[in-house]
């Protein structure tokens, strides 16, 4: 870099940590919550990052995260305009309260006021950390959600982790025997599975193995059997890993350098571990992070049949009972896992190979 490129950057650096300066002490002056002061010098210091830092993966990391802020907030514009599209409302049922009751509850949610302003105050309360309180039970949304999650994370949790290390070790034996009995047998279970809905599965195997073998309970607060749940989150997710990890491995196994380590006499497990699957994880990363996002917070299907009571449960609920800060709550809370779920594989593929380079 000559001296008079450094120097337009030295200049372009200083205008713009002045202009940022401005920018958030404005900010402390008008906004009135301390929770929008940090927020707006949080995603001034990711703008710097994403415009100056020298490391590509830092600036990487701050254009991510930067980039979660927006998606989180259009999906949450998306779905308060789209539930409030829907003609009716929270309390417009069979059995409707008396019209001075609803007025009552309709200001006390904010649902008399325009729906533009309706918006800006859940973002003024979501800023606070406030989900709001559900229209249906009068609980906060931040303790219905965490208190179903943790019931989702142990399932989902189990449920990711057999899919992966499942997947992963079928891949890699359908690849090593291709076109023999185990790859048939491999490829037509997965096949079935990613095939078969989810909701069909976990009602053929709560009928099989609970109420006709009656291997298992029906999952209650008392009896809380989580094999049948976790595999039924887990059949489809890991039938597509192993799929992904077939074809990368098949496609790493033809490459030049696999042969010549074979033909240095290599140990077989050390040409397929280190040199082989490590290369053929990486498709499958990709996969992982939205995957794991998505069984966390539990399969709505999954969960309603064995009614284990998780987070995909009051979620379904919530839109039974057009419960709006419940719906908002949830979805907001998948996207927020979602981005840093996805965020975290992006990161891990420069774990997996170093020649990676994030532009």
């Amino acid at each position: 870099m000559d001296m008079t490129e450094r120097k337009r950057k030295e200049r372009q650096l200083i205008a713009t940590t002045v202009l940022a300066l401005v920018i958030f002490a404005a900010g402390l002056l008008f906004l009135p919550i301390l929770t929008e002061k940090i927020l707006l010098g949080a995603v001034l210091v990711l703008i710097a990052g994403a415009l100056f830092f020298t490391n590509n993966t830092g600036r990487y990391v701050c254009k991510r995260i930067l980039l979660a802020f927006l998606t989180i907030f259009i999906i949450a514009a998306i779905t308060f305009f789209t539930m409030n599209a829907i003609p009716g409302g929270p309390f417009s049922k069979e059995k409707a309260p008396s019209a001075a009751v609803q007025a009552v509850l309709e200001e006390r949610f904010h649902l008399n006021e325009p729906v533009g302003k309706q918006f800006l105050l859940y973002l003024e309360g979501l800023m606070q950390g406030n989900f709001g309180i559900s229209t249906k039970t009068g609980r906060e949304i931040s303790t219905t959600i965490f208190d179903s999650f943790s019931i989702s994370a142990k399932l989902g949790g189990m449920a990711a982790l057999l899919a992966i290390v499942l997947g992963v070790l079928l891949g890699s034996i359908a690849a090593l025997n291709r076109a023999k009995a185990a790859d048939r047998v491999i490829i037509f279970f997965t096949t079935l599975f990613v095939a078969v809905p989810s909701f069909i599965m976990a009602t053929l195997l709560l009928l099989v193995f609970c109420l006709q073998l009656n291997w298992f309970p029906i999952f209650s607060t008392e009896n809380q059997s989580y094999v049948l749940p976790v595999i039924a989150l887990m059949l489809s997710p890991m039938s597509y890993i192993t799929r992904l990890t077939k074809t990368s491995m098949l496609d790493v196994l033809g490459q030049d350098y696999i042969r010549t380590a074979r033909a240095k006499g290599v140990k077989q497990w050390l040409v397929i571990f280190k040199h082989a699957l490590r290369n053929a994880l990486i498709p499958v990363i990709t996969y992982v992070g939205p995957m794991t996002a998505y069984i966390l917070t539990g399969s709505m299907v999954v969960e309603s049949v064995f009614t284990t009571g998780g987070l995909g449960t009051k979620f379904v609920q919530g839109i039974t009972n057009r419960d709006y800060p419940m719906i908002m709550g949830t979805t907001i809370f998948l996207a927020m896992l979602m981005v840093t779920a996805t965020l975290l594989s992006d990161l891990v593929y420069k774990l997996v190979d170093p020649r990676i380079d994030f532009d």
